[in-house]
């Protein structure tokens, strides 16, 4: 037979329909499942397009060795399509009302037991690592995998289309602070020095905005040695966007147009406008800067209300400046010691000491805090926070990241328990006005909220160029992240364009002239050759497909994903490498007494 040769695949299994009835095909693929009916076999042959059954007769000598064929064995045929007998269609499958009766039949591969059934839900998630090249076989990673592939390939033609060039940046480069540990690579011609993989082209793509190419975008991949979670992994790609000669609403409505493009040539989704809110407003009522806008419960100031009656908890608090929100609850007046307990728990993992509840039924109020309020006070600290009849408001009281991090948690939780998200939409917002700095107070140093080559606001730049300490809190970063769904998809900046800005920066963040120097001397040299004025954003691409293809893991939209320690468990890497190779790079690896003396030391 002339499979591959001369009999080429005509078309994809999945692609058959009632119209190519009575047409000769080519179909090449692998046994999903076969049902031997005495005189015929089943089969249903699958590839990345989908399913179709076809029909084999092994009484003719060219198909004889259709009873030999197994599930995963890769087979070609060829045959005609007909249509399925009256009452044998299948309305769950698109080829339901079509099969192929094979007059060919080749099997290219065999192929073993498999250890698991593929696209099997059952199958542990470790055990499809293991195998991850087979678990790729399931129509709902090959569909995820497709997906992203056209989203990728629309962002290519929208940003192409609005004047943007691809340009790809070095993976091997040189090592800067951007808020993650580096990935080191040893060189062996000079060896003693590392290259590092870049966490972003953050510094490439504004020299590239130096050297003049004004429009530049990539679809960059990216690494950070960082502790990872259900949508982080060690390597990753963004979509990195950076331009020249424009202010922030242009950027902005750059990404706007591209989201609602996305979205709706991907999954037919019209994106209406996104709502934009100032960083400090996101916070004060979601206790997030990536909210999840599905969710209508919001937080509430009630530091007014519940200070000044000797509840020392709340008036130490609110004396020493930090923060009291409550978040009411619809229907939540039955719930149970032991529900509350639970909700205690998630607000304490996010560092609050306690939760203090109220709870209305019947007109009355019962608390935790009963004790140290009479029933009127409870009523106005119930009604201040937005408690309804029959609901339930919890309190935090700390400092004002503790605060609302322990409240979105709950918020999260209970939007979720009481079904109070649809997850048929999405919902976006544009989070601007970030604080420029935050201070470190483990390092006793101020650090970069994002990055240090974010602009402060332009009224702003003299605090800076002053070196004015006493008003680093006040500043505000020309930066803006697009949140969806309670994800950050992407976030940027207008970026520093003059070189004594970014050099005070520098000094703000505590870097002295020689690490300056060091870490960033070619940098500034080129700020100080004509640099326009410009701005970028990046967005993760992983991030953007889980969302398209609503899964919350951003493993099943990445073809080789790793664990959550960081370990490919098919490849079984990272792996010891070769005594001969750490002595060309010039290395020798630390025995445990060794690291117990650096410890000491």
């Amino acid at each position: 037979m002339a499979f591959l040769k001369t009999l080429k695949r005509t078309h994809y299994c999945g692609g058959l329909r009632k119209e190519h009835v009575g047409k000769t095909v080519v179909l090449m693929g692998w046994v999903d499942t076969r049902r031997d009916h005495g005189g015929l076999v089943f089969v249903d042959l699958r590839d990345r397009e989908g399913i179709v059954q076809i029909v084999m007769n092994p009484a003719d000598p060219q198909i004889a060795s259709a009873h030999s064929v197994r599930g995963e064995f890769v087979v070609a045929v060829q045959g005609s399509v007909r249509s399925r007998p009256q009452g044998m269609t299948n309305t769950k499958i698109p080829t339901g009302e079509v099969e192929v009766e094979v007059s060919q039949l080749q099997v290219l591969s065999e192929a073993n037991t498999p250890p698991f059934v593929v696209d099997d839900p059952k199958v542990s998630e470790l055990l499809r690592l293991k195998y991850r090249y087979l678990d790729i076989r399931s129509p709902r990673l090959q569909n995820n995998l497709t997906l992203r592939h056209k989203a990728c390939k629309i962002v290519r033609d929208f940003l192409s289309n609005e004047g943007f060039i691809e340009v790809e940046t070095p993976i091997l480069y040189k090592s800067t602070p951007e808020g993650a540990r580096d990935y080191l690579v040893p060189s062996r011609v000079n060896q003693g020095t590392f290259y590092a993989l870049p966490q972003s082209p953050q510094t490439l793509k504004q020299l590239l905005m130096v050297g003049g190419m004004d429009k530049y975008f990539q679809i960059a991949r990216c690494f950070r040695d960082e502790d990872l979670r259900a949508d982080r992994q060690p390597e990753f790609t963004q979509i990195d966007i950076e331009m020249s000669f424009i202010d922030q609403d242009d950027i902005m409505d750059l990404n706007e147009r591209m989201v609602k493009t996305i979205w709706k040539d991907t999954i037919g989704y019209d994106v209406k406008e996104i709502p934009r809110m100032t960083y400090f407003d996101t916070m004060n009522t979601y206790g997030s800067d990536k909210p999840d806008l599905r969710n209508p419960l919001k937080l509430r100031d009630v530091a007014k209300v519940v200070s000044g009656h000797g509840f020392k908890v709340f008036d130490d608090v609110v004396a020493r400046g930090g923060a009291v929100k409550a978040l009411a609850v619809p229907k939540g007046g039955n719930y149970s010691r032991s529900y509350i307990d639970k909700l205690t728990g998630v607000a304490k993992q996010m560092g609050a000491k306690g939760l203090v509840w109220l709870k209305e039924e019947n007109g009355a109020i019962s608390s935790s805090v009963s004790k140290f309020f009479p029933p009127e006070q409870l009523k106005k600290i119930y009604d201040e926070a937005g408690g309804q009849a029959g609901g339930a408001v919890f309190i935090v009281a700390d400092d004002f990241d503790v605060t609302c991090a322990s409240l979105s948690a709950l918020r999260n939780e209970l939007g979720h328990e009481l079904k109070l998200i649809d997850e048929s939409v999405f919902k976006f917002l544009w989070v601007v006005d970030f604080p420029l700095l935050e201070y470190d107070a483990e390092n006793k140093r101020w650090a970069a909220r994002h990055h240090p080559f974010t602009s402060p606001k332009d009224e702003q730049l003299e605090i800076m160029l002053n070196r004015d300490e006493s008003k680093y809190p006040t500043l505000l970063a020309k930066a803006y992240d697009l949140v969806c769904n309670g994800y950050e998809l992407g976030g940027g900046s207008l970026r520093i364009y003059r070189q004594q800005v970014q050099a005070a920066m520098f000094e703000a963040l505590g870097l002295s002239e020689e690490e300056t120097r060091l870490k960033f001397g070619f940098f500034i040299e080129a700020l100080s050759y004509g640099t326009p004025p410009h701005g970028g954003i990046a967005w993760g691409v992983d991030r953007m497909a889980m969302l398209l293809c609503r899964t919350d893991a951003i493993r099943d939209v990445i073809a080789f994903p790793k664990t959550a320690k960081a370990t490919d468990l098919m490849a079984e890497a990272p792996s010891p490498v070769a005594k001969e190779q750490l002595l060309e790079l010039g290395i020798r690896l630390a025995t445990p007494a060794d690291a117990g003396k650096s410890k000491q030391v």
